[in-house]
């Protein structure tokens, strides 16, 4: 009799360790990817609009920093053809480009009593600068407490000031 209930056993596969391992991995890509946190910065472009070389804003309050070789950067305040001050060349620094921008706020600040305007600077990076350099340049812009800048494109007779300045050639 029991022969005839014994009957053929199935084969079972215990899965425990399977799904052990499959927490064990979901935790391990949870905590890698809360661990690494993405670095970029938020910038708003305006769309590609051909306006000729209207700014929008006074030439005593617009700045123009103009980025060129070898980390170094070249700016003016007004407008190129008639600049109040510059073009000259400066650094990255504490005493560069931070140095100078914290004098135009202040200059612009003393002009404009009462007025909110700040000032403006555009940006203008040209193909022999490199990327680390925008990002200083922008760093400086938080680090000196400016919200109205622009990076925009940068144009011939601006390549040539800066051929003219000697930052527009590889060392």
């Amino acid at each position: 009799m029991a022969e005839l209930i014994r009957g053929k056993m199935q084969p079972r596969v215990d899965l425990t360790p399977m799904v052990d391992l499959a927490f064990l991995l979901i935790t391990f890509f949870m905590l890698t990817t809360s661990l690494a946190k993405p670095k970029m910065m938020d910038i708003a472009l305006p769309d590609k609009v051909d306006l000729g070389n209207a700014t929008g804003f006074s030439d005593k309050r617009t700045m123009t920093i103009l980025l060129g070789a070898n980390h170094q950067a070249a700016w003016y305040w007004g407008l190129q053809k008639t600049p109040i001050e510059g073009p000259k060349v400066t650094d990255f620094g504490r005493n560069g480009i931070r140095a100078e921008l914290k004098d135009k706020m202040t200059k612009i600040k003393s002009q404009q009593v009462g007025s909110t305007k700040p000032l403006m600077v555009i940006i203008r990076p040209s193909n022999l600068s490199s990327y680390s350099d925008l990002v200083n340049i922008l760093d400086e812009m938080k680090i000196n407490g400016i919200t109205q800048y622009a990076i925009g494109d940068i144009g011939r007779e601006e390549v040539q000031l800066l051929i003219k300045l000697g930052l527009y050639r590889r060392i």
